[in-house]
């Protein structure tokens, strides 16, 4: 499988979901540069129309489209009006989401079954509207935002790590069928760790203290820059930050011993200290970001890395594989030489 004919990493059209707000913000300020063209998808009136006028200001062309992704007649709609309007998709970039923080106990059918409708149908509706544009076509671009969460689950975030574990097998089954197809369309699933995004001032919560991403918490400019390198890259999977990369192989490797862990240090580690209002808005059934926009940081801006070392070795593995392999050329080399003089 190798990424579909682009023309080139401006002159093209991306459609962004979830592009109001946090890691789609910042997505989108990531794409804006002249010549492309930005779809961008959102509930949220003001975080779209700041997100658009950002684009623009940058030289990029923008289409806010107002769309719940949980409709899927409303996204397909969204694509079709993208594609008369700018032109072909080229790129399509699923980031949508919403969730519950509570324990199960404490969480109704109606919140699992509507963080579903957005994290996991959402993302679904997004694959379709795109597939059915790009196969025919025989290329094109999909990118995934997944999450270590989308291999180990946490507590208070069954809803999310639930809908998370979905979206990773998902993910697996339609990269399968397009390798059976023979198909030059590219998919890439990028896994985040806990992000500065302003989900953790409107999540729905029912906890004693305000949500908080588990640390070590980096700054959504880091998801953005792993999700621009993946459009022009074919990766199956990107891992970004340190905690990404223990989780997913903890849970491969000791799950056991994570159930015990997150069980003592689970549900402090995704609390501050700062209680949590009794009457906030959240953003489960309806946007808060209608009247106003929150732009793509959070709260812990002053806790957020604003770099990945294991983003940048995904970057650049070739260069690092053939340093290494160059060294290891070079010692055997030496090796041999040596053995030749009689000095080992």
């Amino acid at each position: 499988m190798t990424l579909g004919v682009i023309r080139n990493t401006t002159d093209r059209t991306v459609v962004i979901t979830g592009a109001s707000a946090g890691v789609g913000r910042a997505t989108v300020r990531e794409f804006a540069r002249p010549g492309t063209r930005l779809v961008l998808i959102a509930r949220g009136r003001a975080g779209l129309e700041a997100a658009a006028a950002e684009a623009r200001a940058a030289g990029a062309e923008a289409l806010p489209i107002s769309c719940d992704v949980a409709d899927a007649d409303a996204v397909e709609q969204a694509a079709a009006t993208a594609e008369a309007t700018v032109g072909e998709i080229d790129v399509w970039i699923n980031v949508a989401m919403t969730a519950v923080l509570a324990p199960v106990t404490e969480t109704s059918a109606a919140e699992f079954k509507r963080v579903m409708e957005v994290t996991y149908l959402g993302s679904v509706h997004g694959w379709q509207a795109a597939l059915h544009r790009m196969v025919p076509r025989d290329r094109g671009k999909i990118i995934q935002v997944g999450s270590a969460l989308g291999y180990r689950g946490i507590p208070l975030q069954a809803t999310y790590c639930g809908a998370k574990h979905a979206i990773q097998g998902f993910y697996e089954s339609v990269r399968s069928e397009l390798l059976h197809q023979g198909s030059n369309v590219s998919v890439t699933i990028v896994q985040l760790p806990g992000l500065n995004t302003p989900q953790f001032s409107w999540v729905r919560a029912r906890t004693a203290g305000t949500p908080q991403p588990v640390p070590p918490i980096y700054a959504p400019e880091v998801a953005a820059r792993a999700i621009a390198w993946a459009a022009d890259h074919d990766r199956r999977e990107i891992w970004v930050g340190r905690p990404t990369i223990k989780t997913i192989i903890g849970q491969r490797l000791v799950p056991g011993f994570l159930d015990h862990y997150l069980a003592h240090r689970g549900f402090k580690s995704q609390q501050s200290d700062t209680p949590l209002p009794s009457h906030r808005p959240d953003n489960l059934f309806a946007p808060v970001d209608e009247e106003r926009d929150f732009g793509a940081d959070g709260m812990y801006e002053a806790r957020a890395h604003e770099r990945s070392l294991q983003l940048a070795l995904a970057e650049h593995r070739g260069a690092l594989l053939g340093a290494g392999l160059a060294a290891a050329s070079a010692a055997s080399a030496a090796v041999l030489a040596r053995a030749r003089d009689g000095e080992v």
